[in-house]
């Protein structure tokens, strides 16, 4: 069946509400092959792009059927190419097609409608993220949308025990104001790639929890917050984003070992409470999760701080009625993925990030998806989780 008949058009909330929801619900997402989740939305299907500072969900339709749906969002970033250093990225995400709709070529007429609003916007590249054996995504962006691959950085996902972790004596954790986080950000992360050009936007949603420091006790780190100030000789920082504020995750399948460590560990539990062991989840109800985004260290004790906050935020979603996980993403090769705690089945080693040039007046843009990267840390905007 040839899609003669397709139609693509803006989402329309009391048009296609119900349509997309339903078609999400039939769509599973996954970091890994062996791991597959659904997302709820919980009524709204643009939860993912609504905090983006430009947004756009494209459908299409075969007659009456809603058979696909995409989403973009646009932002200002750190991109490091000559002659300047930011760039207006179009982020693509969320795309679904209808089972029984594949392969008819719905996927490729949704995603470049999507760039046409991207190119109507001034956006310099649009950029994709798609998990590394997800070879129907990777064949469809790479071999035929001309995308390029460009990052591999790491899904890092770590259960949350109901139970407290006991925090060492020997940090200090403090929350920072607005003001002073996004001194910090722009001072120590500009240059780092993605670092969104309206981070005090994120700083200041309601979805972001705060941003907390860390660094050894007997150490200053008393109003901070402009040029001038001496900062500890080691010290970290993290930023916390309330994801399940915006939809609910399910499992839908895991590995065997994953299923039957969850039930005896929670069993257990209940039985013999003494052996304090720790108590896996239920993920196979709908649950929300904390990203933590913006993981920033300086000095030789910075990886054992940076650990310390990793458990400082465990213990603020043992809080949180339903947080089962927290999540952040690093750069492939970012020496923070020895110090961050997870859960390696759950966890992706290698997600694929794909990039493509959408202007054609530089010849050095061209360079940018076959650059090496500049430096081993990367931000990863919450908005776009």
């Amino acid at each position: 069946m040839g899609c003669g008949k397709l139609k693509i058009r803006s989402y329309d909330v009391q048009v296609h509400r119900a349509g997309v929801e339903d078609l999400e619900r039939r769509c599973e997402v996954g970091p890994t092959e062996r791991v597959v989740l659904y997302i709820d939305t919980m009524g709204d299907p643009i939860c993912r792009i609504r905090n983006s500072p430009m947004y756009k969900m494209l459908v299409a339709e075969l007659g009456s059927e809603l058979v696909g749906v995409i989403q973009g969002s646009i932002k200002l970033a750190t991109v490091h190419k000559p002659p300047k250093n930011i760039a207006k990225l179009g982020y693509v995400l969320g795309l679904r097609i209808a089972p029984v709709h594949r392969r008819k070529g719905i996927g490729s007429r949704l995603v470049l409608e999507l760039e046409k609003w991207f190119i109507a916007n001034d956006v310099d590249y649009a950029y994709m993220a798609t998990e590394k054996d997800n070879e129907a995504s990777a064949n469809l962006f790479i071999n035929k949308l001309g995308y390029a691959k460009f990052r591999t950085p790491a899904i890092l996902v770590n259960p949350v025990d109901h139970r407290a972790l006991r925090l060492s004596s020997k940090t200090e954790v403090a929350k920072l104001k607005v003001e002073e986080a996004e001194f910090l950000y722009r001072k120590f992360m500009t240059s780092t790639e993605f670092f969104p050009d309206d981070i005090g936007n994120i700083l200041r949603n309601k979805l972001s929890l705060g941003t907390w420091v860390a660094y050894p006790r007997g150490e200053s780190w008393e109003d901070f917050g402009s040029d001038g100030k001496v900062l500890p000789r080691s010290w970290a920082m993290l930023s916390v984003w309330n994801s399940g504020e915006l939809f609910k995750l399910r499992l839908g399948k895991a590995p065997l070992s994953c299923f039957l460590y969850t039930k005896s560990s929670i069993l257990i539990d209940k039985i013999f409470p003494c052996f304090k062991l720790p108590a896996i989840p239920d993920f196979f109800s709908p649950f929300g999760f904390y990203f933590m985004y913006g993981v920033h260290h300086e000095g030789s004790l910075s990886g054992k701080l940076v650990q310390h906050l990793c458990q400082f935020v465990h213990n603020m979603a043992t809080k949180s009625k339903d947080c089962k996980v927290i999540v952040t993403e690093v750069g492939g090769k970012d020496i923070l993925r020895l110090h961050i705690p997870y859960w390696k089945s759950l966890s992706c080693p290698e997600d694929l990030w794909c990039i493509k040039t959408l202007k054609n007046e530089e010849n050095t843009i061209h360079q940018l998806p076959k650059a090496p990267p500049t430096t081993t840390s990367l931000f990863v905007d919450p908005r776009e989780v």
